[in-house]
This record gives C-alpha cells, structure tokens and sequence, in this order.
C-alpha cells in the first residue's frame, strides 16, 4: 500500500501477515493490532508519549534476569497475570480456585515429613502456625500421596532468595499426604510484603497512583499423577490488603480464619484448610 493513513493502517498491518503462518498467530495478532491501534487513537497517544513507554520497556528489559521478571510484574500490576489465570484454569467441577504462581517460588524444596516445620531462622515478633488439612477429589474421596509444595515470606516481608540473611530454601517444603489424605506443616503467619518496585513496576505504580503491597499469604503447589496441578494462594483473614492487593489475586473462597491454638500445641496459631482438585479425566471431559 503505496499511501498509508489513520483511516487505512491497521488493515494494512494485518493483511501484511503471512497467509500460511498458524491460525492461532493469526487470530492473537490480528486482535493485538487492532486493539493496539484503537488505544492509541482512543486516547490521542502523543509521540513523546509513545517514547516514554518505548524506553519505560527498555528499562524493563534492563532489570529483568534470571531471578527477577520485570514483565511478569508489569503484567501483575495491571491485573493481567491472574486473568489469564481465570480464563486459562476456570473452575469446572468444585475444584479449589486457582490463582497465580508468583516470581517467588524454586524448584526442589526440601521434602519433609507430616508436620514438620519449614522455618530455618526464627525471626523476631514471629507467630508460628500449624497448618493442616485433607486433599480430596471432585467426587469427595481423599487423595493419597499428593505432593504439596509451600512457600513464604519472612517476617520482614523477604522471600529468602531476595534476602543474603535467610538461610537456603528458608519457609519452603514439600510435603505428602497420608492415607487419609492430610497434611499438615508449621510455619509462620504470612505477613504482607511489598512486590518489588525499584525498578520499571515502581514507576508504573506511581504512573497509577497505586501502592506495591500484597497481602498475608500462603503459597501452595499442589501435584499428582493423574490430577490436574492446582497453584492456589491462601490468605489470612486478619491481614491487611485483601481488598486492595497490588496484584488483584485475591478470591474470597482463599481467606481462611488463624485460630489461637490450644495450650502445649507447640504453636501460637493453628489454620485448617481442604482443598479439591479434579482428576484427568474430567480435565478431557471438559476439554
């Protein structure tokens, strides 16, 4: 097209497109421009304005390493991560509700037995926490042998790959369940922590008037053979946040009560919480 304008440029763009690349690519990218181009028309995007962002992306890129994914943060901030977490994992069969994974979590935790503690370093003002519970499956039998991952921050809002002080792998574990299909672990109460917002997610919060800070919470991973994974966060009740979590991950059916435990427990708190996950065979029925 020897003449391109406003009126002309988006299809211009999208008739560019191979006729034999996949019909997927054509469907995500032919969405994108046209949304892309219609933002930009809906809020008179100025040139200078369209650099800013170019190098805001730039300083993204810069930040980001192995360790740390700016643009899973970026995504966070504006609430894309857990939608396409709903769209993508959409409960269908009563299952627990799923929410995002998080930057935070590493592969091979210790495995450790029923009831075990995950905390390494004690920390000060620290409430430790008994956290139990069943695994069953949609039609309300228990699940054996399921592995379940956990993991937290400290006390001074740090996972502790981000903090020199805490020792490796520091309130993380792997747990099984047993042949009635519980769990159980000690930990400490989650406190909320800020996302990391010293680089390009900082800017964008204060672009956005928002705050960084995410509330309390508990990680968990939940695997076994012949079962969907389930990636879930739990909240504490109590914690500050929950209706304003910087990242929007928050789902009412994941807040649970931290009661005080009872005397000589060996713990100032203790949370009970089930979860259900779906078999395969569902998953393919639903597919």
């Amino acid at each position: 097209m020897r003449n391109i304008t406003i009126d002309n440029i988006t299809d211009a763009v999208i008739k560019a497109m191979s006729d034999d690349i996949p019909a997927r690519n054509r469907e995500i990218m032919e969405a994108l421009i046209r949304h892309l181009h219609d933002f930009c028309k809906e809020v008179h995007l100025t040139y200078d304005e369209w650099m800013e962002a170019v190098e805001f992306l730039r300083r993204a890129g810069d930040i980001s390493s192995d360790a740390r994914n700016e643009f899973i943060l970026l995504s966070d901030i504006v609430g894309m991560e857990v939608l396409v977490d709903m769209i993508d994992k959409q409960p269908t069969h009563g299952e627990t509700v799923p929410t995002v994974l998080g930057p935070f979590y590493r592969d091979n935790p210790p495995v450790l037995p029923k009831g075990a503690s995950i905390i390494q370093k004690d920390s000060e003002g620290q409430e430790t926490l008994k956290v139990s519970g069943q695994i069953r499956d949609t039609d309300g039998n228990l699940v054996p042998g399921v592995m379940i991952d956990v993991w937290e921050d400290a006390p001074n809002g740090l996972y502790e790959q981000q903090d020199p002080d805490q020792p490796d792998y520091n309130l993380r574990g792997r747990f099984e369940t047993d042949s009635d299909g519980r769990y159980e672990f000690v930990c400490i109460r989650p406190m909320p922590y800020p996302i990391p917002y010293d680089g390009a997610a900082g800017e964008l919060l204060n672009y956005m008037g928002h705050h960084p800070w995410r509330p309390g919470h508990l990680h968990f991973l939940i695997q076994k053979d012949g079962y969907k994974t389930l990636i879930s966060q739990i909240y504490d009740s109590e914690t500050q946040y929950l209706d304003n979590d910087s990242v929007f991950a928050v789902k009412k059916d994941l807040i649970a009560q931290l009661k005080k435990a009872p005397e000589g427990s060996g713990t100032d708190l203790e949370m009970e919480f089930d979860f259900v996950i779906r078999s395969n065979t569902l998953l393919q029925a639903a597919e």
